[in-house]
């Protein structure tokens, strides 16, 4: 019996560690789809990536099979799919006439992205109940993901705008390892009850991401790393409360 139990603990739940795998897959596949010019390709992957990290972690939550390793492996393919991946992408869309200035950019993008899965891995989770401190590299990824599709959707002329990119790499760099809140949707459970309301509304918002997904999908993105920089102003805003008046009640 002690070694049937030994050896279950030194198992590893299968479902949400495949669903990771998946996430990494679609991570070196973009990789591979990026060094070959086939950037549609490769953001694509980057954003079916983005679907199964959100998925490993709501079923590993859902049938309590959160585990240590499992919670190493899902930030080691989170930094292949959304740290170097989108980073390969934007070099070799538009940053690699640039040279050194074009491969610093993506390189200082990569190792935001790692420092903020570090320090994400060692925060507790009450700290990740409701939101995340630092924008979220699936998010990162996804708007540079998005940004090639909506680009690619609308035909827009953007030979010679490395700049603008690297501008972008440089303030999602920043955001990743910044302090500001982000809403990590934890909380948000798909098998509870919930009003009649919220079922129509994921409805509809599933239709206008069907009906032009390389747009809806590129704002909705950008709507979600605006929330940050949002919230750190709306704190600086708001007017300080003093503990003898937040004892009080004021």
């Amino acid at each position: 019996m002690r070694r049937g139990s030994k050896r279950e603990k030194r198992g590893v739940y299968l479902l949400p560690n495949l669903l990771t795998a998946s996430s990494l897959l679609c991570g070196f596949y973009s990789l591979v789809a990026s060094w070959q010019g086939r950037f549609l390709h490769a953001s694509g992957a980057i954003l079916l990536a983005a679907l199964f990290d959100g998925i490993d972690g709501k079923v590993a939550r859902m049938t309590r099979s959160s585990t240590r390793f499992g919670v190493e492996f899902d930030s080691l393919a989170d930094l292949v799919s959304f740290g170097v991946a989108p980073a390969m992408l934007a070099f070799g869309w538009i940053l690699h006439p640039y040279g050194r200035m074009g491969w610093l950019a993506s390189f200082l993008y990569v190792i935001c992205g790692a420092l903020r899965l570090a320090r994400f891995n060692v925060q507790t989770n009450a700290e990740q109940a409701r939101h995340f401190r630092g924008l979220p590299t699936p998010a990162a990824a996804s708007l540079i993901a998005t940004g090639f599709l909506l680009v690619h959707r609308l035909d827009i002329p953007f030979e010679g705008k490395g700049v603008l990119v690297s501008l972008v790499l440089y303030l999602l760099a920043f955001l990743m390892v910044s302090n500001f809140p982000y809403p990590s949707f934890k909380d948000f459970d798909l098998v509870k009850r919930r009003p009649f309301s919220t079922l129509v509304t994921l409805i509809l918002l599933m239709i206008v991401v069907i009906a032009d997904p390389q747009i809806t999908l590129f704002f909705i993105t950008l709507i979600y790393v605006s929330l940050g920089p949002l919230g750190g102003l709306k704190g600086l805003l708001r007017p300080k409360v003093s503990p003898v008046e937040e004892r009080e009640g004021r």
